[in-house]
């Protein structure tokens, strides 16, 4: 990619440091590693170790308590990879616009001394926010909905290349036998996080005759108190007579998790900032699970790999979650249609040839 012989450094810049391993954007900055071994990459780390030993580059301790991109991370990661930038030949920032974003697009930029920047947006926390932000340079997003309101907020043309999900590790899978099915939720905490939604749904699957248990995993966000969040929503799993489910935090083994699950319903009213295109229903989809989807217009790239149903609307999401128990052959045209959806449209050579055509542009 560069004009000399050496290979293009490039310092990945996330909120975050990339050995926590459990945020969308250190997930999107790993695959970018990943996928392009042919650049040297300098990334924060909060451990000694870094977080993958095959990578080119190196990674730089980020003081943090919890991994948390609170306002002295945010300090620090403007502080750092303005002279981390120094010694790069391209920053590749991704970072979400989330409501420190604004400041930091302002504080940032003049620390560069016109440093090239490309910026993946994995998602938006509230529009109102693009207003006050300034571009960091070319632009990425994860949805046309969000590339469209990037660009009307003056970000350019904004080209739009999903994430990066690798077939082999996330092998499909034939359907479980195990009695009774799981029905696993994926959620968060945050109000209209899909949590409550999920539960409603299987409620109303249940009392129209459904046979199957219930597991929510739920992902709180840094500084939530997510015990009594969990004793809340089984609370509410009781109170709707689903007394065999049961509720996650963190998952230790998500593969494992979904190879014993059946249909994954996924039921967000709402993004909060997180990614446009969820990598947890990508994975649920390689493995040939079902999904059922809310109808975010962020989700639109997934088209018909997944089941679409309004969050609010329990009825039918609960009579679609009936449909596929019961229909064997639906479950198995919807599971063969979604690795393949994977396959073809979020694959490593589909991400990689995206990026590596802004990285010659920009490394040129």
């Amino acid at each position: 990619m560069a004009a000399d012989a050496r290979s293009p450094r490039v310092l990945l810049l996330t909120s975050g440091p990339l050995d926590v391993g459990d945020g969308e954007e250190a997930e999107l900055a790993l695959s970018l590693a990943q996928a392009m071994p042919e650049v040297d990459h300098f990334w924060f780390k909060r451990g000694r170790n870094g977080p993958a030993a095959a990578w080119r580059g190196r990674s730089v301790p980020k003081v943090s308590r919890n991994g948390a991109p609170g306002l002295p991370e945010r300090l620090q990661l403007a502080a750092v990879g303005a002279r981390l930038a120094r010694r790069a030949d391209l920053v590749h920032a991704v970072l979400s616009i989330s409501p420190g974003f604004p400041a930091f697009s302002r504080l940032w930029l003049p620390l560069l001394h016109g440093r090239p920047v490309l910026h993946t947006v994995p998602g938006v926390s509230d529009p109102a926010l693009l207003a006050r932000s300034r571009p960091l340079g070319p632009t990425v997003a994860l949805s046309e909905v969000t590339a469209r309101a990037l660009g009307a907020a003056g970000f350019g043309k904004v080209p739009v290349i999903g994430p990066m999900i690798e077939p082999d590790e996330w092998q499909l899978r034939p359907r479980s036998v195990r009695e009774p099915p799981i029905v696993l939720a994926t959620a968060h905490h945050d109000p209209g996080g899909g949590a409550y939604e999920a539960i409603g749904a299987a409620a109303v699957a249940a009392r129209a005759g459904a046979r199957f248990q219930l597991i929510l995993a739920v992902q709180g966000r840094p500084g939530q108190r997510v015990d009594p969040l969990e004793q809340a929503l089984r609370a509410r799993a009781a109170q709707e007579g689903l007394h065999a489910s049961e509720v996650l935090g963190s998952v230790e083994d998500l593969p494992g998790l979904l190879a014993v699950s059946d249909i994954v319903l996924h039921l967000p009213r709402a993004l909060g900032g997180r990614p446009d295109v969820p990598f947890t229903v990508l994975k649920a989809l390689a493995t040939g699970r079902p999904v059922i989807l809310s109808d975010l217009p962020q989700f639109a790239p997934l088209k018909d790999a997944v089941v679409r149903a309004a969050a609010a609307d329990a009825h039918r999401t609960g009579h679609l979650l009936l449909q596929l128990l019961d229909r064997p052959w639906w479950w198995e045209k919807l599971a063969e249609h979604g690795r393949a959806t994977v396959e073809e449209r979020f694959g490593p050579e589909q991400f990689r040839s995206g990026y590596a055509a802004l990285y010659r542009s920009l490394l040129a």
